[in-house]
């Protein structure tokens, strides 16, 4: 995936959350010997000449260490209580001035870079709409925020993130891409 056009581009990561069901960071879970965090970032750094945000729990030493030797920096979220709504308000305040905006939850095992290049393709063809991972009829992350949606998102609360946020969207200003590879977040146990 070529670079260019996407220099407007910044690309959050979520990691900030409790994974009270886990029981641990699911960030730091490891899954065929690399954890999530450092996998993410891995698949999602050719889409972005930028730094990677990566949102997450204050006072993180192990994120840092995972992180090592890639571009991405840390975004501290104190209010990770708020649930999932915090860290994107978070992560799109790191990312306030850019032309968009992709979120992509740090849970996603399987992810590929085939999936998330279908989706920058399908928001590349109309970069003011919303382009969002299919669940079903419905959208949710990863998803590509334009700038114009900032404040809208800014409104949401709780853990939904922007599932909810997607509904009120007229659906001509939002496109839903078939993600297989992002179908299943990691099981509660591993």
């Amino acid at each position: 995936m070529k670079l260019t056009g996407m220099s407007g581009l910044r690309i959050v990561i979520l990691a900030a959350g409790y994974s009270r069901r886990l029981g641990r960071a699911k960030a730091l879970a490891r899954i065929h010997g690399i954890c999530l965090l450092r996998r993410t970032t891995r698949v999602l750094a050719p889409f972005s000449a930028r730094t990677l945000i990566v949102v997450a729990p204050p006072r993180c030493p192990r994120y840092l260490h995972e992180l090592r030797g890639l571009n991405a920096r840390l975004v501290a979220n104190p209010r990770r209580s708020s649930g999932l709504s915090g860290s994107v308000r978070r992560g799109l305040g790191a990312a306030r001035w850019s032309a968009a905006t992709l979120i992509v939850p740090v849970d996603l095992a399987a992810l590929e870079r085939a999936d998330v290049a279908r989706l920058l393709k399908r928001w590349r063809a109309a970069p003011r709409r919303i382009a969002a991972r299919r669940i079903g009829a419905r959208g949710g992350a990863p998803l590509i925020l334009p700038r114009r949606y900032y404040a809208l998102a800014a409104g949401i609360t709780g853990d939904t993130g922007l599932r909810d946020l997607l509904q009120t969207i007229a659906p001509s200003d939002r496109v839903f891409v078939d993600m297989p590879s992002a179908a299943q977040d990691i099981p509660t146990s591993l």
